[in-house]
């Protein structure tokens, strides 16, 4: 195996399943897999760049979302040799951008619908007669025309 990759798909022993929450890995597990010391994924927990969940006797328990997480930090530091500093304000503005990303689509999403209810219900009589209709104006002068007295 790769150092610092996991195999998909293989076994690991010292799993731990939670209800409802998918796979769990003991810390020991997870240093084996990418082979680091669990130091390393202690450091980063202090950090706040893990936050794994924790048993009752206080073990820590990794999800696939924080194996997902590992591996760009891993990423980071490794082969784009970026400092914990710099991981933590990626990470930050990474989740930054999701939130605005999601923020988006809900706007994209209430804009169409209310598009398509508009659309149903003839919102191009209504908007006709919602206008207020001007005499065309000229908007740009040339240069040879004097402008307005001010007043």
């Amino acid at each position: 195996m790769a150092r610092g990759r996991r195999t998909p798909g293989t076994e690991a022993t010292g799993e731990q399943p939670a209800p409802g929450s998918g796979r769990q890995y003991m810390i020991s597990v997870v240093a084996k897999s990418y082979g680091i010391h669990p130091q390393t994924l202690r450091l980063y927990e202090r950090e706040g760049l893990l936050k794994p969940s924790r048993t009752e006797g206080n073990t820590r328990l990794y999800s696939e979302e924080d194996l997902r997480q590992l591996e760009v930090i891993l990423n980071l530091t490794r082969e784009l040799g970026v400092n914990l500093a710099g991981v933590e304000i990626i990470l930050n503005m990474r989740r930054k951008m999701e939130q605005m990303q999601l923020e988006v689509s809900e706007f994209v999403s209430w804009v169409n619908q209310e598009l398509a209810r508009a659309a149903q219900e003839g919102w191009e009589e209504r908007l006709q007669e919602a206008l207020v209709h001007l005499p065309p104006t000229q908007l740009v002068r040339s240069v040879e025309e004097e402008p307005p007295p001010r007043g």
